[in-house]
């Protein structure tokens, strides 16, 4: 998989110890995109502070299906998520 055409699902740790997950071609200019208040709602709440953890898809489709599945688990495993194979 090239991860220049990759899609990136990510996790952020935010204001507050919140967790925040979401997808972009370019992990580092979406967090800044987020730190200026031009991200997602929930990030202009609780702005974040760091990315955990990222993970590329080769496709769209696949990152957001991933992200769905990231989001369905409780906070204490979303982290070893992205550790896990499955998750790949």
């Amino acid at each position: 998989m090239s991860t220049e055409t990759a899609y990136w699902l990510y996790l952020l740790e935010c204001e507050g110890g919140r967790l925040y997950a979401g997808i972009a071609l370019d992990v580092e200019q979406r967090f800044y995109q987020h730190l200026l208040g031009v991200g997602a709602k929930f990030t202009r709440g609780f702005p974040p502070l760091r990315v955990l953890a990222a993970r590329a898809y080769p496709s769209r489709g696949d990152a957001l299906r991933a992200e769905l599945l990231l989001k369905s688990l409780p906070r204490d495993r979303k982290l070893a998520f992205f550790q896990s194979a499955a998750a790949a």
